[in-house]
């Protein structure tokens, strides 16, 4: 597997991760709510994705096996993490991590000395395991029952 930044060639791909991890993994988020679910993915599109991808501000890292995109992630510069999601075929097999370590290293290298993100309800196990901690109250984003704000500091910096 390699992580790298994504290209314009692989915007299409990219968004078929996004959009079926949301819809075959994260259930309990939308619960199978079409309204829900529709608002989630309202905003990953061909043209949001090329457009995230155009480093003004912002990574975003692909995790490729062979030929096939299987993690999609985004780093609001310096820090702030906006997307990890993996292919429901790539799901526990150590993608998401190695890819959030990817992330955490990038937004290190810009100067961040923490990173922040909105969990959602299914991958915030996945957080709390990696050293993240809640820093809010959860809220509902697109309409799910819990987002959770999160953050992870950094240890010193040589």
């Amino acid at each position: 597997m390699i992580i790298r930044d994504a290209t314009p060639d692989d915007v299409e791909a990219a968004c078929a991760v996004l959009r079926a991890s949301i819809s075959e993994l994260c259930g309990d988020d939308h619960r199978g709510d079409p309204v829900v679910l529709g608002r989630w993915l309202a905003n990953k599109t061909t043209e949001n994705v090329a457009a995230w991808a155009d480093g003004r501000g912002r990574s975003l890292l692909v995790a490729v096996e062979g030929d096939a995109i299987r993690a999609v992630g985004g780093l609001a510069h310096p820090g702030e993490i906006t997307l990890n999601y993996v292919s429901p075929q790539a799901r526990f097999r150590g993608i998401s991590s190695a890819l959030l370590a990817e992330l955490e290293c990038r937004a290190m290298a810009l100067g961040a000395r923490d990173v922040a993100l909105l969990s959602t309800e299914t991958a915030h196990r996945f957080y709390l395991a990696r050293g993240y901690t809640d820093v809010g109250i959860p809220v509902g984003k697109f309409g799910t029952a819990a987002s959770y704000p999160m953050r992870k500091v950094f240890g010193a910096v040589p």
